[in-house]
């Protein structure tokens, strides 16, 4: 199979999705180079997702590892609080994934940016060692004081986080210890590892958060206690976090006990969750939790903001665990 060739198979892909170009698009793919006329601010996010470090073969399939890599990259877009504009991809193919594979991977890709109104509006196709996607997304908001960035916690906010944690972590620990499934069942460790090889990014809701006054967003990608640090250092401020208040993913507990361990290292510490972990003044919590809602999730109250520069995650007894996350193996 020739470049030029899986290119224009791939161009066919996306047209056939219906995911060629947007309002904002004016040449897409099939050109040099994109063209948009954009309105308002944009905010553009650089991800990637390579064999062996983020993604793998062995227990994700080729769908899931194209829907991952953009929606993991999509989830940067949300915690800005703005809305899904275009992507641009550049695949690294290896020699041992054919054309069918390629495809299958492309159309995993396709089917999270119609999900997601995505445009994919470029990229590029060359071969490499293994399975490598940079994916470049630009979102879109009314205008630059509108976006949520990581410097706004400040001593008395709340902190709190949408949907569920852990999930991601513990579908890990099942793909590495098979066995441990017994302890859940099929049924629910089949949706744990949906959180770790599917995710989804919080688009709807990062919008609602923004227009609900958010102060301080990040998404959970390296793990709650570590993405409580950044926003943390980015706004010196000192986050108090209540472990027992923690949205556990159901079945996580489960597995951490199978596997003889606290399940808060999977729903603190565990990576891949991509929610959400934002901050707001206390008079806007009822009408964000609300708002969220809408969006077809939950936001849970888990601390606050006081003053000095840190991370407490805090036990019911009084205790306190280091705020500890989640690195890709190949990247410490």
């Amino acid at each position: 199979m020739r470049e030029f060739e899986l290119i224009e198979r791939l161009a066919e892909r996306i047209g056939e999705a219906g995911v060629e170009g947007g309002e904002r698009v004016v040449i897409g793919v099939g050109d040099d180079a994109a063209v948009t006329v954009p309105s308002g601010a944009t905010v553009t996010s650089v991800d990637m997702a390579v064999e062996g470090v983020h993604v793998r073969r062995e227990t994700a399939s080729l769908a899931e590892v194209g829907r991952k890599a953009l929606a993991t990259a999509l989830s940067d877009v949300a915690a800005m609080g703005a809305e899904a504009g275009e992507a641009y991809v550049a695949l690294g193919i290896p020699a041992d994934l054919d054309e069918r594979g390629a495809l299958a991977l492309f159309t995993g890709l396709a089917e999270i940016a119609k999900e997601t109104g995505t445009a994919l509006a470029g990229g590029d196709v060359s071969a490499a060692p293994v399975i490598m996607l940079a994916v470049t997304v630009v979102g879109h908001i009314e205008s630059a004081d509108r976006v949520v960035g990581r410097r706004g916690a400040a001593p008395g906010q709340v902190v709190c986080v949408t949907g569920e944690l852990g999930g991601a972590a513990a579908g890990l620990l099942l793909s590495a210890r098979p066995e441990l499934r017994d302890a859940v069942g099929s049924e629910r460790a089949a949706a744990l590892l949906r959180r770790l090889n599917d995710p989804r990014p919080r688009l709807a809701a990062g919008a609602a958060l923004a227009r609900s006054g958010a102060a301080a967003m990040i998404d959970v990608s390296d793990g709650l206690g570590a993405d409580a640090g950044h926003l943390a250092r980015a706004g010196d401020a000192w986050l108090e976090i209540e472990l027992e208040r923690l949205p556990v993913a159901p079945g996580v507990a489960e597995v951490a006990s199978a596997a003889g361990i606290d399940p808060f290292d999977l729903a603190a510490d565990g990576g891949e969750d991509y929610e959400l972990l934002v901050t707001l003044a206390p008079e806007r919590l009822e009408p964000a939790t609300a708002a969220v809602r809408e969006t077809g999730t939950e936001l849970t109250a888990i601390g606050e903001v006081t003053r000095g520069c840190g991370v407490l995650l805090r036990a019911t007894d009084g205790s306190a665990r280091p705020a500890r996350g989640f690195e890709h193996p190949g990247t410490g």
